[in-house]
């Protein structure tokens, strides 16, 4: 029987490995978690919101990004590709648009699905939470016409804003409301209304 001492990956490591990488890896803390793809559902309305966004924020300093930009968390000691992210940049900066990594997101935003859900709850949300810039964190069904927004709450936490049904959803950190219907534009909506299982 042969035993292997398992050596975590460092964060230095993993940055050489995944610009090599025909496929994109998360990182957590030593360990590499390799993406799936998600749905046309699921890209439909991930790009649905990354272009609204991108419209309402053309003519400011903040930029979004979609799925190929990961974003670094120091505390957490991880890297996570979210399905859309918000960065600005700080006052008298400009982004650096040849890097691949963002550390410090205002708006992130995850569209969940069953395989993901769990994770884009409970491990993202907790470490989303840590970036010092970050005031909110969208999560967005993909099973029913639901949006909830952990919002950044001064200095003292955070709280939880639930939206759905044909209900406007503002994203407050980039002052923008956007209505149900267009968020989910080119998924049946009415589907969505029911909700899973009825």
């Amino acid at each position: 029987m042969q035993t292997h001492e398992y050596a975590p990956l460092s964060d230095e490591d993993y940055e050489r490995l995944e610009v090599r990488s025909p496929i994109r890896h998360e990182y957590v803390n030593g360990e590499i978690f390799a993406m799936t793809g998600g749905t046309l559902r699921h890209n439909t309305i991930a790009l649905n919101m990354a272009s609204l966004l991108r419209v309402h924020l053309r003519t400011g300093p903040c930029r979004t990004f979609i799925n190929d930009v990961r974003v670094k968390i120091a505390r957490s000691n991880a890297y996570y590709y979210p399905d859309v992210v918000v960065a600005c940049p700080r006052l008298g900066e400009l982004l650096a648009l040849d890097s691949v990594t963002l550390d410090d997101a205002l708006l992130i935003a995850e569209v969940l699905s069953p395989s993901t859900e769990a994770t884009d709850r409970r491990e993202k949300l907790l470490a989303y939470r840590t970036i010092p810039s970050l005031a909110e964190y969208a999560l967005i069904s993909s099973e029913g016409a639901n949006v909830e927004i952990h919002r950044r709450h001064g200095d003292i936490g955070w709280q939880c804003i639930e939206y759905s049904g044909l209900e406007d959803v503002e994203f407050a950190s980039v002052a923008f409301t956007v209505p149900m219907r267009d968020l989910y534009e080119g998924v049946p909506i009415d589907s969505l209304l029911r909700g899973p299982g009825d």
